[in-house]
This record gives structure tokens, C-alpha cells and sequence, in this order.
């Protein structure tokens, strides 16, 4: 499972609460989701291009790459006000790139029909999530603690099966991931459009690019995750 951040890193005066009217996606949000749309392609590129070259990845670069994802994280997180835009962009592709050599071993583990099965299934409850996140009436907000605390749970059941082995387990743990990151979607959707749809973040290019990269990040890693526990739905692993 991938890490999810939050975006908090481009400091915004005051927040919105209110709801946007309708599906409406001013220029930033454009911005944001055309930074998602290419790091899930440059994603699935690395990917397909790998498992059909036959590259398996080493149990170590495996970890490796793991490790440099994670760092790469923490680094736009933590740095982003000091990055410039472009070296921001550019982390981002890289993390991209990084998922896709992971992802080069789903295809050595899962058959084509349900690896496209589950990604079908993913972008479907992606894009119903993302009109309800843009048009609901409910401050989302206020279940961000639930959010956090079903993070957790997620991350010590997987941990205890990891330990036990057991397939009962392992579809109830996929069952909650897929639930708890199709609300992540409309929670992180609504979070980043209120702050999109601020004016005075427009008024600094540098700015609302490094948002849009920090914001498509977020996206990016709710998408990842959804597919991910999807495909463990879906099963059908290879022999």
C-alpha cells in the first residue's frame, strides 16, 4: 500500500467550507488532474514496459524502490515551499516511474482480465467519487479522524495477516481498503477543490503549480491504493 499524504504544504489564508456548485473544474483543478492523468500513465508505461521485457525486479531493488517512494514523499511534504516548481514535477514523474517498476510484477501475478477488470472497476468509483466529493452539501472534514484512525487499522490488519496468512482475512482487509479509500477519494476531493477554488492562489504561478503536483499526488495515491485492494478483490492469481 502506498503512502497518502495530506496537502498541506502550499499555505492557504482561511479555509472554505462551502460546497462547489455543480461538477465545475476551474483551471487549477484542471491542472491537478492533468498532473494525476500523467503520472498514472508514466505508471502504467513503466509498467507494461517491464513485465513484457521480463524484468523481475530483486527482492532487495524491490525494497529499494519502496524505500526511495517513501523518501520521495516525505521530501515534497516537507519541502516543498523551498522546491521550485519544475524539481517538483520532476519527483513527482520520478515516484511515477518508481510505482510502475512495482506494479511490472502484477502482471507476473495476476491475469490481464482481472488486472483490467479491477482498473475499469477503479476509475468508475474514482470518477463517481470525485462528483460526489465536488457537488456534496457535507463538510467531509468532519470525518477526517475516522479517515486517519481507518488508516491505521488497515495498516496493523495487513501487518497481523502478513503474520497469519490467513485468505479469510486478507478478503475482509480488501474489502475495507477498497471501502475506506473510495470515501479517501471524495474526502480528498472536496479538501483540494475548496482550496483550488480560492482566488489568491491564482495569484502566484510557483505557487499553484507546486499545489497541483502536491494535490495530484494525493489523488494519484488514492487511485493507486483503490486499484490495488480492487485487484486483490478480484483475485484470480496465477498459478
Amino acid at each position: 500500500m502506498n503512502f497518502n499524504p495530506n496537502v498541506q504544504t502550499i499555505d492557504m489564508p482561511g479555509k472554505m467550507k462551502r460546497p462547489l456548485d455543480g461538477v465545475q473544474l476551474n483551471k487549477v483543478m484542471r491542472g491537478v488532474y492533468g498532473w494525476m492523468t500523467m503520472g498514472l500513465a508514466i505508471t502504467a508505461f513503466v509498467s507494461i514496459l517491464l513485465s513484457t521485457t521480463g524484468f523481475i525486479p530483486s527482492q532487495i531493488m524491490f525494497f529499494v524502490v519502496i524505500i526511495a517512494q517513501f523518501g520521495i514523499v516525505i521530501g515534497l511534504s516537507a519541502r516543498m515551499h523551498k522546491l521550485s516548481p519544475t524539481n517538483a514535477g520532476l519527483l513527482f514523474f520520478t515516484y511515477s516511474a518508481l510505482t510502475g517498476v512495482t506494479f511490472s510484477i502484477i502482471f507476473l501475478v495476476y491475469p490481464i482480465g482481472s488486472i483490467a477488470a479491477a482498473f475499469v472497476s477503479t476509475a468508475g468509483v474514482f470518477a463517481a467519487m470525485t462528483v460526489v466529493g465536488m457537488t456534496t452539501k457535507t463538510d467531509l472534514s468532519q470525518y477526517s479522524s475516522y479517515f486517519m484512525m481507518g488508516l491505521i487499522g488497515l495498516f496493523i490488519a495487513m501487518f497481523v495477516n502478513f503474520l497469519l496468512g490467513s485468505a479469510l482475512i486478507d478478503y475482509v482487509i480488501s474489502i475495507f481498503g477498497v471501502l475506506l479509500f473510495t470515501g479517501l477519494t471524495a474526502y480528498d476531493t472536496q479538501r483540494i477543490a475548496n482550496m483550488a477554488a480560492d482566488p489568491r492562489l491564482a495569484l502566484d504561478p510557483d505557487n499553484t503549480l507546486k499545489f497541483s503536483v502536491m494535490a495530484a499526488l494525493t489523488l494519484y495515491l488514492d487511485f493507486i491504493n483503490l486499484f490495488l485492494f480492487m485487484l486483490r478483490l478480484f483475485g484470480g492469481g496465477r498459478d
